[in-house]
């Protein structure tokens, strides 16, 4: 008999799967749950399964369908708010053409050549943390303002109201956040942008904004609204999920300092580490899809109408695709995991994440080679109660 009857499952511990999801594992990998609107849905927690569903164009993306399923309270209310769909919620033939509007400022190529100034980031940032006291917390010093420059400086939002979006981009990826503030919050970002973007359609810069509106005018698509709605995706998504993969990575090496030495002695290795990071913490738990029709999943027929909850973190702890799963191992070669998804919409900005995160360590591990946690990892205050997991703070010394 299953323990897993609802989703999302508080993490006990940041170094182990809890336990109900390695019990559905073993016992019903595809199974009902109850999820925070109300809904029941099908778990999928098998990588083979996981990968299945994402990549299936019979499962849609599309948040504003009624039966779709909402991973927070109040997300039925909230869905019913929005006037603009971004990318997140779109299906083919629409998603295809949005994605790939886009998609050259995020090429390996284009992320190459912001390095230089990455670097300038990454070095002020430490510079700044050595020359005040100790003990400092990772997150405000480091971990956040990294990659909220960086995404601002490629959008061309100002950093100077980086305290007004990333207060309103937590109170959206918390999943206990009341309907009215989650509504507010989004309202807020969205106006924000909006009369951002109308500055720029006067005084365009080269930012990636300022290219939008350039290219959707010439294609005769432009519309302020839904480039608000797609720049909101790119500037929560773009500072969020890096954030806290940076200070997880950091306490994860810490902890780990035989892996810690290995990567300081070959940094080769990171980009390796780094992928084994992104398996080992999943930051990004669970995703949710709606079947368009009768589809069979690992020997279960998910009916047309019902919703879907696909369980990364599950899939990249599932033994069957990766051995001793639950041991961190930096020279596992863990690329096939799905942590930044799979399918059409695998994660638009992973080639930038990948690289922000391997400047971070390399540059913050060569720097300050002293660098210690201030407090033990049970005094942690842990995300648990938000849609993207990570630390709130990480006290450090040197």
């Amino acid at each position: 008999m299953t323990t897993l009857e609802q989703l999302p499952v508080f993490r006990e511990s940041p170094f182990d799967l809890p336990e109900p999801y390695t019990a559905v594992q073993e016992q019903t990998p595809i199974h009902r749950v109850r999820i925070p609107n109300g809904m029941r849905a099908w778990a999928v927690s098998r990588h083979e399964d996981v990968r299945a569903v994402l990549n299936d164009p019979r499962f849609s993306a599309d948040r504003f369908h009624p039966d779709f399923p909402i991973m927070a309270e109040g997300g039925n209310q909230f869905r019913q708010s929005l006037s603009e769909r971004n990318m997140l919620s779109m299906d083919a033939p629409q998603h295809g053409p949005e994605r790939k509007a886009v998609l050259g400022e995020f090429t390996v190529k284009r992320v190459s050549s912001l390095r230089p100034r990455i670097q300038e980031i990454v070095d002020e940032l430490i510079d700044a943390m050595l020359a005040g006291p100790k003990p400092a917390d990772l997150v405000e010093h480091l971990s956040l303002p990294v990659p909220s420059l960086v995404i601002c400086e490629m959008l061309g939002v100002p950093y100077s109201d980086h305290e007004f979006f990333q207060e309103n981009s937590r109170h959206l990826i918390n999943r206990t956040t009341g309907e009215p503030l989650r509504r507010q919050s989004f309202a807020n970002l969205v106006d924000y942008l909006s009369g951002l973007i109308a500055e720029k359609e006067q005084k365009p810069a080269d930012d990636l904004i300022s290219r939008q509106i350039a290219k959707r005018r010439a294609e005769g698509s432009y519309d302020r609204r839904a480039l608000a709605s797609l720049s909101f995706l790119l500037l929560v998504a773009g500072h969020e999920t890096t954030a806290n993969m940076i200070s997880l990575g950091t306490m994860a090496l810490l902890e780990n300092p035989a892996q810690l030495e290995a990567i300081k002695a070959d940094p080769a290795k990171t980009p390796v580490a780094i992928e084994e990071l992104l398996r080992y913490f999943s930051i990004v738990e669970n995703t949710t899809r709606l079947a368009k029709e009768d589809i069979e999943i690992g020997g279960v027929t998910v009916k047309a109408g019902e919703g879907v909850v696909v369980m990364a973190h599950a899939a990249n702890w599932d033994p069957g695709a990766f051995a001793e799963s639950g041991r961190f191992d930096i020279d596992r070669g863990a690329r096939h995991h799905v942590a930044f998804g799979f399918g059409p919409h695998q994660c638009l900005g992973q080639n930038l994440a990948r690289t922000e995160l391997q400047m971070v360590f390399d540059t913050l591990f060569r720097r300050v080679p002293t660098l210690a946690l201030a407090s033990s990892v049970d005094e942690l205050p842990f995300k648990n109660d938000a849609l993207i997991y990570g630390l709130y703070q990480l006290p450090v010394t040197w």
